[in-house]
């Protein structure tokens, strides 16, 4: 059994749609259960990464603000 993989993607200065376009080109290079940790200053990627996790099946593991940074960690299904 493979340990899981944690990917960062660094998507700050990237305006709405590009952060969850880049995310979603990333995950789908994943294998199942890795994770992926992205970086956005985008305010609207908060409420992109809710939808996407939502409609794709992988989990939202954490979206926070940090100076200005949002943080979401997603675990592909």
């Amino acid at each position: 059994m493979n340990p899981t993989e944690l990917i960062e993607l660094d998507a700050r200065g990237l305006d709405c749609p590009l952060p969850l376009l880049t995310a979603t080109r990333a995950i789908n290079q994943m294998a199942s259960g890795d994770t992926l940790r992205v970086l956005a200053t985008d305010s609207g990627s908060v409420r992109d990464f809710e939808v996407f996790c939502r409609q794709s099946g992988h989990q939202l593991r954490s979206s926070d603000e940090r100076a200005g940074v949002y943080v979401h960690v997603l675990k592909k299904s």
